[in-house]
């Protein structure tokens, strides 16, 4: 069954234990590298907040508990976030795969995610800042 959320900023679909985000509004600036996230410093809080719902939809943690990841226990499924000097953008490695500016994520590595994009947030100074 395929679960649709709308956020100001993200469309998310889940499906199996897949989530695919789509931007509400595609950077054709934006570097498509494989397994690796690649958006604006900006986006990233409204992106946060998008991890945020997708956690709270049954599927996660069905899906979760499937992969037997219910801690964070191991080794780390995505590098902190950095960002590039050359193009302005934030790249996160990781278990993900895109093509014309949408992104799939294992529903089982959101959470591992969600914790390095707020880490990252936290220490640029964005906690206070909003983002939908």
């Amino acid at each position: 069954m395929s679960t649709l959320t709308e956020l100001p900023h993200w469309t998310i679909r889940t499906s199996g234990d897949q989530a695919t985000f789509t931007p509400a509004r595609h950077d054709p600036g934006a570097p498509q590298v494989p397994q690796r996230l690649v958006l604006r410093e900006e986006d990233l809080p409204g992106f946060a907040k998008a991890l945020g719902e997708v956690m709270k939809l049954p599927t996660y943690w069905t899906a979760r508990a499937r992969a037997g990841r219910l801690t964070l226990d191991g080794e780390p499924a995505w590098s902190e976030p950095r960002r590039g000097p050359a193009d302005g953008f934030v790249h996160v490695d990781g278990p993900c795969h895109g093509s014309g500016g949408s992104f799939t994520v294992g529903l089982a590595d959101i959470r591992a995610l969600r914790v390095r994009i707020a880490a990252y947030l936290h220490q640029r100074g964005f906690e206070a800042r909003s983002g939908g």
